[in-house]
């Protein structure tokens, strides 16, 4: 008897728990995909929407001066992100790491005096880093769009009528961006991206 009230406990706490569960795994799944989608993209940038972004929109409680640091913000972020995809970076002989714009004809380093005796053609602009760029510009969007004071700030009704479309669509976009990047792997080490441990030299 004691036995059998203790099962039917256990099962009533099992339902009680199950739609809390099923809501914190959809959770989740957004978080996740919203994970994937920012290891796409260059971290200082990520790092600088997510700490301006509060302030610039007074958490969400937008003027018009609000409106449009804010839209400066997402517009000087976006750029980055483009402008990110077509850099590059290598190892200079004495060891430093020098960052560059590619061109057709090779990269054009920032800093390093002595990169016209080096051979740079090896890192010239290719098809993918229009994909990748494009591709970094809506993964950003998503991202800054989709943000709690982004939506508070320029189209707060969205937040309690698109809750489907929050969740879903950073999972959907994740899952696109890997397979592009999957097709046009992305090589390049440019700026704001981690250094990695399989970057080259210029010799």
């Amino acid at each position: 008897m004691a036995g059998d009230s203790q099962q039917s406990s256990e099962k009533m706490i099992s339902e009680s728990k199950s739609p809390r569960s099923n809501a914190g795994t959809t959770g989740d799944r957004a978080f996740k995909g919203m994970a994937d989608l920012i290891r796409l993209l260059p971290t200082g940038t990520v790092f600088l929407f997510q700490f301006l972004n509060p302030l610039l929109t007074n958490t969400g409680h937008c003027h018009t001066i609000n409106k449009y640091s804010s839209g400066a913000l997402l517009a000087i972020c976006g750029f980055f992100c483009c402008f990110s995809s077509f850099t590059d970076s290598y190892i200079g002989i004495d060891g430093r790491v020098y960052y560059g714009l590619v061109t057709k004809d090779g990269l054009w380093s920032f800093s390093d005096r002595n990169a016209s005796s080096k051979d740079l053609s090896k890192y010239k602009l290719r098809f993918g880093d229009f994909v990748h760029a494009f591709l970094s510009l809506i993964v950003f969007a998503v991202i800054a769009l989709l943000d709690d004071n982004t939506v508070l700030c320029f189209y707060p009704s969205f937040e309690s009528e698109g809750k489907t479309l929050l969740m879903a669509l950073p999972t959907v976009v994740g899952g696109l961006a890997s397979f592009v990047f999957m097709v046009f792997p992305n090589n390049r080490h440019g700026i704001g991206y981690a250094p990695t441990g399989n970057m080259e030299s210029s010799d």
